[in-house]
């Protein structure tokens, strides 16, 4: 199928609007996907001038505000933007419906700015855009099933859809939004394995959506990052692989390598300027107790406008300067934490609640915490040679002890260990408001998982969904709910 659609229809002294995304739109989309915004915008401007007509400029602009209010979050850009979303889909509406895009551009446009709002608490927003995307989607992809992008987004949104968390379910149910996670992984790799001129063209977004996905839903860590390397993505010159490599290396427990991410990428000033970089190389460096750590984080926080994450990042270098002795400044960060961000992530929720009790963290505890965070499990267990609930005075620190004894071992391959350690920290804290026990549940069921006895895993997965009011609740058992359903091969 042609990429260049030109639906024209002539009426007496006026020609209808066309959906033709031809080459300087092709080239305007890839410069946008690198996050290179302003050669992009550059040549959509050219696009308008010299085809007024063609509607795909304005879509294509649609992805310039949303990158843009999706890292920085400022929230003056919001107020300048959040109008544009509905007016382009109103716009997109005056092209022909015969065309495949007629559908696809509003249903991309509305699945963004879900994404957006989310940002910027607007939540029941969100949720509608998605609803409006979800529905047009799939009308798209039912008329037009070989338009191959229509798979693509159609998907994503079927996966998105298949883990809404119990705590949302209420939601999914009011707005009438179903999905499937082995359907929409499976519609995702069948558009990235296709060669049509279509799937070339979004092959770098549907990778995006992709390997997101397979890490956070599927829980196939390893394959996101051997797919990363076997099809030799650009990490270096493409910043939203930049972007998702860095984020997901940072989130698998691999620092090192996340540095080594950032410090290669191209520091051409043609690209996105974003606080985001430093975010990624401040957490990776103090999950290995680097001492410049702070330089990054702080950083991060005296320029990134929004709010998600901020407490925990405030947290994290209250952190620092108490494992640096300096009281004073890890004090005054701990205070921020009660008064700036907000408490949209459960992250941030956690922040905020331990800097209300004002009870620091055991220092032998948080020092391997971090280091486990970051991959350096060998050194990590060096802290904790030897040590025993006996040498802690706090249940809580008992608890913890149990749950990053098993974390480490579970690392390190120990896993009937791990699981010990693992049932030991149930025991200890399944009535406890800390994560540990639910999250502790969560790793067994992984761990049977991989030896294939999907029954036991499934069994721990319910277990992790059935202890209730406990710290990430909704995040865990979003995982817990992939767990069972990719075991149950749903």
């Amino acid at each position: 199928m042609p990429l260049a659609f030109l639906f024209i229809a002539f009426t007496p002294g006026f020609a209808q609007k066309k959906f033709d995304f031809n080459n300087n739109c092709q080239k305007a989309y890839k410069e946008i996907i690198w996050l290179k915004l302003k050669s992009g915008q550059e040549i959509l401007d050219n696009e308008k001038k010299t085809n007024p007509d063609n509607l795909i400029p304005y879509f294509l602009e649609n992805y310039i505000d949303f990158f843009i209010l999706f890292f920085n979050q400022d929230p003056a850009e919001y107020k300048i933007r959040k109008e544009r979303g509905e007016n382009r889909v109103q716009l997109m509406k005056s092209g022909p419906a015969s065309s495949p895009l007629y559908l696809f551009t509003r249903s991309v446009i509305q699945f963004q700015w879900a994404a957006v709002h989310i940002k910027f608490a607007g939540n029941w927003d969100a949720a509608w855009e998605f609803r409006r995307s979800f529905i047009n989607g799939k009308e798209n992809l039912e008329k037009f099933p070989q338009f191959s992008p229509a798979i693509m987004l159609n998907s994503a949104m079927q996966v998105a859809a298949g883990t809404i968390p119990s705590g949302y379910k209420w939601l999914s149910n009011l707005l009438g939004i179903k999905g499937t996670i082995k359907q929409g992984m499976g519609g995702l790799e069948k558009f990235i394995e296709q060669n049509d001129s279509w799937a070339q063209l979004f092959r770098d977004e549907a990778i995006f959506y992709y390997l997101y996905l397979k890490f956070y839903i599927e829980n196939k860590k390893e394959e996101v990052f051997t797919f990363i390397s076997q099809q030799q993505l650009d990490i270096k010159n493409n910043h939203l692989f930049t972007y998702l490599a860095a984020n997901l290396a940072v989130n698998d427990q691999q620092a090192a390598y996340a540095q080594r991410i950032l410090e290669q990428r191209n520091m051409s000033a043609d690209y996105l300027k974003t606080p985001v970089w430093d975010l990624e190389m401040g957490y990776a460096k103090i999950d290995h107790l680097e001492p410049d750590a702070a330089i990054y984080l702080e950083r991060f926080i005296n320029e990134f406008k929004g709010k998600f994450y901020v407490k925990d990042i405030l947290q994290k270098l209250s952190w620092f300067y108490y494992l640096q002795g300096n009281a004073e400044k890890a004090k005054d960060y701990r205070n921020q934490i009660l008064k700036k961000g907000s408490l949209d992530t459960e992250a941030d929720k956690t922040a905020f609640k331990d800097a209300k009790t004002n009870r620091w963290p055991n220092v032998l505890l948080l020092k391997a915490r971090l280091l486990n965070d970051g991959g350096y499990h060998k050194e990590a267990l060096q802290i904790l040679e030897g040590k025993s609930s006996s040498d802690f005075s706090l249940s809580e620190d008992k608890l913890e002890l149990a749950y990053r004894l098993g974390r480490i071992y579970d690392d390190l391959g120990r896993k009937d260990e791990a699981i010990a350690a693992y049932l030991t920290t149930i025991k200890l804290g399944q009535q406890r408001k800390e994560y540990f026990a639910a999250r502790a549940a969560l790793q067994i069921g992984y761990i049977y998982e991989k030896r294939s006895d999907k029954p036991t895993a499934i069994a721990y997965f319910e277990k992790v969904i059935d202890m209730k009011d406990h710290d990430y609740k909704n995040s865990l058992d979003q995982k817990a709910k992939a767990g069972i359903a990719r075991c149950k091969n749903e």
